[in-house]
């Protein structure tokens, strides 16, 4: 609610603060208007005078101000971290150990990966980050986390997945995570620009047809999907975590007769027709990763240090208020504790006079105690002390 521009920002929810402060302001109200009539007999009535009441009345109004917290809206620009939110969906499938990637032709697919996924992170520094990957079953590895040596250490760590399990590889595998993570990001930094980079090789060996992309391009502001491979393939080894690389054996197409008695090695190929589809579905831009190159072109129009063109960069934050109010409601309290402690004095004085007088012995005046100053209202004539006399009334 904003109101002549300050924007309330209620400390708890409003019914909570007017179910508070309702009851004692109207309490406090009719009290001050009680005391402010004179009693029957025309004397002010007993009890606490109007003006306590006010000023009652005055720190429950000031205390709902202060629960309402009223403040001032300021636009400013994070500096100490882009607003970008990036996501690199990454293809940990078999066919992405194919060995024809590099300027020989000669390394694994992966290790492509790696490098654009280092590139990337230094390209963009405060980011957010996120990885999804993806084999038989897709996985959010790391949320999104500012911290980009994460990022790096997974890359420089992560394996495929061991051949055994493999179940072959679709690229709408990771559709749901990454439609969580998007609209995660939406809700809860919308003024982030999302950017998504779908590393893979394209390749369909699983029966189905893909899920469409395109429901999530409105939340993706830009990105790549980055292929790797050959059109003419390449040959993969087998993974098994116990097994050293030097030692495991190339995958065999069994699918294929075998040439002069010998198994047919396995080769992976590149589906450009795939990752083209995939890349207007998404909205952004194909581009295919031979060798380790620069990336800085894939973020060219991406400045995290200027405003987008739609503002929605500036992040506003709202400024509390409640000081004045706050010290006008300890001055009040102030007043109260005063006007308390002199009533509390008065109350102590009067019960010690109302016992004094309820003995009868008189206060002491002057030539009290000297020595017959009031003797002869004690004594006969003759000297002797008179006998106290009491009357009875009937």
């Amino acid at each position: 609610m904003t109101l002549g521009g300050v924007t309330l920002q209620p400390l708890v929810p409003v019914w909570a603060l007017a179910l508070l402060v309702l009851p004692l302001l109207g309490l406090a109200v009719w009290q001050a208007v009680v005391a402010g009539r004179p009693g029957p007999d025309g004397a002010p009535r007993p009890g606490a005078p109007r003006a306590a009441w006010l000023r009652r009345a005055g720190a429950v109004v000031l205390l709902g101000i202060i629960g309402l917290a009223p403040s001032v809206a300021s636009t400013d620009r994070d500096t100490s971290v882009a607003n970008v939110d990036m996501f690199f969906v990454v293809d940990r499938t078999g066919s992405m150990a194919a060995e024809d990637y590099g300027p020989e032709g000669g390394q694994e697919r992966l290790d492509g990966v790696r490098h654009d996924i280092r590139s990337l992170t230094e390209a963009i520094p405060g980011a957010r980050y996120s990885i999804i990957s993806f084999d038989s079953q897709a996985s959010r590895q790391l949320p999104l986390t500012t911290d980009a040596r994460a990022i790096t250490s997974w890359a420089d760590t992560f394996h495929r997945e061991i051949t055994r399990y493999s179940q072959g590889s679709l690229t709408d595998r990771p559709l749901d995570e990454l439609r969580s993570a998007l609209q995660g990001s939406a809700e809860q930094h919308p003024a982030n620009v999302r950017l998504v980079f779908f590393l893979t090789d394209g390749e369909q060996t699983a029966e189905g047809e893909p899920r469409s992309f395109v429901d999530l391009a409105p939340l993706v502001d830009g990105g790549a999907v980055l292929g790797y491979g050959t059109a003419e393939g390449g040959r993969m080894k087998e993974y098994d975590p116990d097994v050293e690389p030097e030692e495991a054996e190339y995958i065999i197409d069994w699918s294929q007769p075998s040439q002069d008695g010998e198994p047919v090695e396995a080769l992976s190929v590149l589906d450009e027709e795939s990752l083209t589809a995939l890349a207007d579905q998404l909205g952004v831009p194909y581009v295919h990763r031979q060798e380790p190159s620069e990336t800085a072109s894939l973020v060219a129009g991406v400045d995290p240090q200027q405003v987008a063109a739609d503002g929605r960069r500036d992040v506003t934050a709202y400024r509390p208020v409640v000081w004045p109010f706050a010290l006008a409601l300890v001055a009040l309290l102030g007043l109260e504790a005063w006007f308390w402690s002199r009533s509390a004095s008065r109350s102590l004085v009067r019960p010690t006079t109302a016992r004094a007088s309820a003995t009868g012995g008189p206060a002491p005046g002057p030539g009290a105690g000297e020595p017959g100053a009031h003797g002869d209202g004690d004594r006969s004539p003759s000297g002797t002390p008179t006998a106290d006399r009491v009357e009875v009334r009937r």
